[in-house]
């Protein structure tokens, strides 16, 4: 089994039990799940062995990307939506606007969003080096004239979300409200992987005003890892 399938259960416990959530209570329950990975380093350690000698029952729901999400719904008995996302750097963020458009939909009562990248195998950074993506002094300079490039990092993160009305009925611990999250896309740019300012400028001006805000409200913002 891919290790990340592994950490997101254990994170995902995490996750209920920090929400103030008995798992054994919500099974068979309406509980969605969106997971966000990108790269899947375990699927090309597993598929190396080109006599196939090791290729077992279990290999590919041990690799699939299916399972970073179905995988929790499986072992928990959740019955909500279950979604493995990728949209590369943004995974995990699109993943929470997902489980908040299920929330306020009813599609979903509880839901848990998030993302998992571990690192495995080099042919990706490899292969993203001579891509000219990652910083050659190994750092992420974001939002600064001086970046040259971005870091790669590990991590496996899960939040719980739930409409506020219900955890406040419910008297759930609550870290954060979130008031409103959108998604676009770049589309032609000067290359597949570059950015779009003028199209993320747009969603950030559409976003605020579908919450009722100003960007000049914000003191804090949550933005993926090449700093877009």
């Amino acid at each position: 089994m891919d290790p990340q399938q592994r950490k997101l259960l254990e994170v995902a416990w995490e996750t209920l039990e920090d929400g103030g959530q008995r798992p054994a209570d919500l099974a068979g329950e309406n509980v969605a799940v969106y997971v966000g990975a990108f790269t899947l380093d375990y699927k090309i350690l597993q598929f190396a062995d080109l006599g196939f000698t090791s290729l077992a029952a279990h290999t590919a729901t041990g690799t699939m990307m299916t399972m970073v999400s179905n995988r929790i719904s499986y072992c928990f008995d959740f019955r909500g939506p279950s979604l493995s996302i990728d949209t590369a750097c943004s995974s995990s963020l699109v993943a929470v606007h997902l489980a908040c458009q299920a929330l306020s939909r009813g599609e979903s009562d509880l839901a848990l969003a998030g993302g998992t990248l571990l690192h495995l195998a080099p042919q990706y950074t490899i292969a993203e080096t001579k891509g000219g993506f990652l910083s050659p002094e190994g750092r992420s300079r974001t939002f600064d004239a001086a970046a040259d490039g971005y870091v790669r990092a590990e991590g496996v993160g899960l939040v719980a979300l739930k409409r506020l009305e219900d955890a406040v009925r419910d008297g759930d611990r609550i870290h954060a409200v979130i008031l409103g999250s959108g998604v676009n896309q770049d589309g032609h740019t000067n290359g597949i992987t570059v950015p779009n300012p003028d199209a993320q400028v747009s969603l950030i001006h559409r976003v605020c005003a579908e919450a009722g805000i100003t960007p000049g409200e914000l003191q804090y913002m949550e933005a993926h890892g090449t700093g877009t």
